[in-house]
C-alpha cells in the first residue's frame, strides 16, 4: 500500500441510494470538476469546490426519492448531460441546471437501475427490462430474478448495442435486443456493473461487476460468449459491493479500481506487473458508500476518489497534502485560506449552538401546551440480511440516518446470536417462555454508544425450525419512536443458491403429484427456501439447485404444474420439505400424493460429511477444557518447559481458542442434533420409531468414534 490520500468533508445531502452521484466532465486538462448528487429528498444538488467551500451550481426542488443517475449527451460529445429516475418517470437537466426532458415510462414498479447512452436509454424495474430509442420503445425483457444493476456496452467490434443486466440469482445476462443473448455466472448475486475505462476514458468490451458478498471481478463480453479476467475474493469478510469506479488515481498509466462497500469500506486496487489487482489502498468511513468517482474535485492537478454515503456526506481521499509538519521550535503558519474556513467553521458552530437551544426550548413550550399535536419523526432505515456462506450465519445489518439508542431482537424460533468483532454495542438478554404459544425464544436488546449509525449482528438458525425474526429499531430522536422490521427464517434456512450440484453423490428423492398449480408449488417452494424469486418463473417448469452452507449437502428441487420432485443427498433435508410442503397444502385443502425413495448410502455419505467438522468441534471444546488446569500448572512450576509440546502449544494459543470457542457457541450442540435428527429421520421413513434410543446414540457421540457411529446407525 503506497497510495496516500487525506480526507476532506465537502458537504451533506439527504439520504441517497446507490449510485446517484456523478463527476461532470472536467472542461479542460486537470481542471476541476462539478459534482451532481440526488437524494432520496427528490432534490438534485449540482456544486462545486473553490477555495475548499462548496458553491452550489444548481439545485432542484423537493420531489419524489430518486433512485439512479446517470450521465449523457450525443455521442462523440461531452456526457455531461444528467438523468435521474424517481419512481417510473426519467427527467433530463442540463449542467446549468435547466430541465430539458421528462419521460414516462409507465411501468407499474418504480425503476431501480437506468443507463443512458447517447439517444438510447435503458430502465429496469424488480423483473423487468425496457428499452427505449428517443423515448420510443424498442424492446422488453422480463428476468428469471430480480435485476439489481444494468449497463451497456457500445464499441467499433460490436454490431449493436450490449445490455448487460445483473441479476439476483448470481447471473449477468447479455441480452440481444428482446432476446438472452447468453448469461454468465458470478460467484455472488451482483449488486453492481460499471464499464471498466482505460486511462484515456476509452471504453473496452471489459465490464467491472461487484457482489453483495463483496467478491470484484472483470469479465470481456463478447457478441455470443464472455471471458472472467479475473476475480478478487472477499477473505477479509468485508461488505458488500455498492459501486465501482476505474480511475488512474496512482498515476501509473493504468487505470486503478475504486470500491465502495456497504461497510464503509473505500479501497483502490492497482495492477501490478503480472497485470493482477492488488490493494493499494484502503480508508473505512462510518456508514456505507453509495457512490464512488475518481477525478479531480478540490483543486486543480490533484486527483481524488469522491464518495458519497447513505446519509449524503460527500467525503473526498485527495492527493493533496493536508498536513504540514514542524519540528521542535519551529513555527507552523496557517495560510489565509485555512483561517478564514477556521473562523467560518467556529461562527457556524456558534450559530448552531444558538439554533438548537431555541429548538429546545420551542419544544419544552409545545409539549406542555394543550393544544399542541405530537408528530412522530420518520427517519429511513436502510436495512440488509443475508446468508453468509463462510460461517452459516445470517448477517443483520441496520443502517439510520441519525445516532440509534438501542435495538431490540425478537424472534419465535430458536436461534443463535454469534459474536462480531465490528460490534460494540452493548447486549442484554430477556428471559423467555418458549412453552407459552406464540411465546419467544430470544429477547435481545443492545444499547449502542453515542453516534452509533450502523450495527451489524450475526445470528445462526436450526434447519427445521422456521419463524420470524423481529428487530425494534430505536434512534435518539425526541419524541421516542421506533420501527419494526421483519425477517423471515425459513425452514431450510441455511441453503444456498448455487449454479449446479454433483449428480454422482447418493440421493434420496421426494415426489409430489396433486391438483395444484404452477404458481402454488413455487409459493410454496419460496416459503420453504432461500433465495428464490417471489414471482412464478416464465415456461412450463423450473430447476433450481442449493448447497447447505453448514453442512455441504445439495438440494435438486424440480416442478411443473402438478408434479414436483426434490432430490437431497442428506434425509434430514428431505424430511422437513416434505412435512413443510404437506403443511402448506393442507392450508389450501390441496390432496398432494407424497412418494419417497431412500438410499441408505446416503446416510453414511452425509456422516462422513459432518465427521471433519465434528472432529474439529470435539478437539477444540477439548483443548479449551485444558487451558485453566495448565495455566494452573505453569504458575504452579513457574515456567511450561516441562510440558509436552502439545501441551505448550495450547498454552500458547490459548487466546485464539477460546476467541474462537466464544465466537461458535452451541456448535456442537447444532451438529448433536444434525446427528440425531439424521438418525429419526432415516428410521422415520422406513416407518420405525426410535427416539427411546437417542441416549444410547449420546452416548456414542461423547465417546465420538466415526467407524461406531456407523456401526450405531447399521444396527438400530
Amino acid at each position: 500500500m503506497d497510495l496516500r490520500l487525506n480526507r476532506v468533508d465537502y458537504i451533506q445531502v439527504g439520504v441517497t441510494s446507490q449510485k446517484t452521484m456523478r463527476l461532470l466532465p472536467p472542461l479542460g486538462k486537470k481542471t476541476t470538476q462539478k459534482v451532481a448528487i440526488a437524494d432520496h429528498d427528490g432534490i438534485l444538488t449540482c456544486f462545486g469546490i473553490k477555495k475548499g467551500e462548496a458553491v452550489p451550481v444548481f439545485k432542484t426542488l423537493p420531489g419524489q426519492k430518486i433512485a439512479r443517475m446517470d450521465l449523457g449527451g450525443a455521442a462523440g460529445t461531452p456526457q455531461e448531460k444528467i438523468f435521474v429516475c424517481s419512481g417510473s418517470q426519467v427527467r433530463g437537466f442540463t449542467k446549468k441546471g435547466k430541465q430539458f426532458l421528462t419521460f414516462e415510462a409507465n411501468l407499474t414498479e418504480s425503476i431501480n437501475a437506468m443507463h443512458v447512452s447517447g439517444a438510447d436509454l435503458f430502465v429496469c424495474a424488480s423483473y423487468i427490462y425496457n428499452h427505449y430509442c428517443d423515448c420510443k420503445d424498442q424492446d422488453y425483457y422480463l428476468s428469471g430474478d430480480k435485476i439489481n444493476d444494468i449497463t451497456c456496452l457500445s464499441t467499433e467490434n460490436l454490431t449493436h448495442l450490449v445490455p448487460v443486466l445483473a441479476c439476483q440469482d448470481r447471473v449477468l445476462r447479455v441480452l440481444q435486443r428482446s432476446e438472452l443473448a447468453y448469461d454468465i455466472e458470478v460467484p455472488g448475486p451482483p449488486s453492481v456493473l460499471e464499464l471498466y475505462k482505460d486511462k484515456d476514458f476509452s471504453l473496452g468490451e471489459e465490464i467491472l461487476y461487484g457482489t453483495t458478498d463483496g467478491k470484484i471481478g472483470l469479465v470481456e463480453i463478447g457478441e455470443r460468449s464472455a471471458a472472467t479476467k479475473w476475480e478478487i475474493d472477499n477473505d477479509k469478510k468485508k461488505g458488500g459491493i455498492l459501486c465501482i469506479d476505474s480511475y488512474d488515481i496512482i498515476g501509473d498509466g493504468v487505470s486503478d479500481i475504486l470500491v465502495g462497500r456497504d461497510d464503509g469500506t473505500v479501497e483502490v486496487y492497482g495492477f501490478d506487473s503480472s497485470n493482477e489487482p492488488t490493494l493499494r489502498f484502503e480508508h473505512v468511513l462510518s456508514e456505507s458508500v453509495t457512490s464512488i468517482q475518481g477525478g479531480c474535485v478540490g483543486k486543480e492537478s490533484y486527483d481524488e476518489v469522491l464518495t458519497a454515503t447513505y446519509t449524503g456526506w460527500v467525503t473526498g481521499l485527495t492527493t493533496e497534502p493536508q498536513k504540514a509538519e514542524a519540528g521542535p521550535g519551529d513555527e507552523v503558519r496557517m495560510s489565509k485560506e485555512t483561517q478564514s474556513k477556521v473562523e467560518a467553521l467556529r461562527a457556524e458552530l456558534e450559530q448552531l449552538q444558538v439554533k438548537v437551544l431555541q429548538g429546545r426550548e420551542q419544544y419544552q413550550q409545545t409539549s406542555q401546551s394543550s393544544t399542541a399535536v405530537s408528530a412522530v419523526p420518520v427517519f429511513s432505515i436502510n436495512d440488509k440480511f443475508t446468508l453468509c456462506q463462510d460461517d452459516a450465519s445470517y448477517s443483520l445489518t441496520l443502517e439510520v440516518q441519525t445516532a440509534i439508542d438501542n435495538l431490540l431482537l425478537q424472534s419465535d424460533v430458536p436461534i443463535d446470536l454469534l459474536d462480531v468483532d465490528k460490534n460494540s454495542a452493548v447486549v442484554s438478554f430477556s428471559e423467555c417462555d418458549s412453552e407459552q404459544p406464540n411465546g419467544n425464544f430470544l429477547l435481545a436488546t443492545y444499547r449502542c454508544q453515542a453516534n452509533t449509525t450502523r450495527i451489524e449482528l450475526k445470528v445462526r438458525s436450526i434447519e427445521g425450525q422456521y419463524g420470524t425474526l423481529q428487530a425494534y429499531i430505536t434512534p435518539r430522536l425526541q419524541p421516542k419512536t421506533c420501527q419494526v422490521r421483519q425477517y423471515q427464517i425459513k425452514p431450510l434456512s441455511l441453503h444456498q443458491r448455487t449454479h449446479s450440484i454433483d449428480q454422482e453423490r447418493p440421493m434420496n428423492r421426494l415426489s409430489l403429484v396433486g391438483q395444484f398449480s404452477f404458481a402454488e408449488i413455487h409459493s410454496w417452494v419460496v416459503f420453504c427456501l432461500p433465495e428464490v424469486p417471489e414471482k412464478t418463473p416464465a415456461g412450463e417448469s423450473i430447476t433450481f439447485y442449493f448447497h447447505n452452507t453448514f453442512l455441504g449437502t445439495q438440494l435438486e428441487a424440480t416442478y411443473c404444474k402438478g408434479e414436483g420432485h426434490f432430490k437431497s443427498d442428506n434425509i434430514s433435508t428431505i424430511s422437513i420439505l416434505s412435512d413443510v410442503l404437506s403443511k402448506e397444502a393442507t392450508k389450501k385443502k390441496i390432496n398432494l400424493n407424497i412418494s419417497y425413495e431412500i438410499n441408505d448410502d446416503s446416510v453414511s455419505h452425509t456422516l462422513n460429511m459432518i465427521h471433519p467438522k465434528l472432529e474439529y468441534q470435539l478437539l477444540l471444546a477439548r483443548k479449551v477444557q485444558l487451558i485453566d488446569a495448565l495455566k494452573e500448572l505453569q504458575v504452579h512450576e513457574g515456567n511450561a518447559d516441562f510440558l509436552i509440546p502439545e501441551y505448550r502449544n495450547i498454552l500458547d494459543e490459548s487466546a485464539n481458542l477460546l476467541e474462537e470457542y466464544k465466537k461458535q457457541p452451541a456448535h456442537l450442540e447444532r451438529l448433536y442434533g444434525m446427528i440425531t435428527d439424521l438418525f429419526i429421520d432415516k428410521f422415520k421413513f422406513k416407518g420405525q420409531n426410535v427416539k427411546t434410543k437417542v441416549s444410547a446414540l449420546l452416548e456414542i457421540l461423547d465417546n465420538y468414534d466415526l467407524n461406531s457411529l456407523l456401526d450405531f446407525f447399521n444396527e438400530a
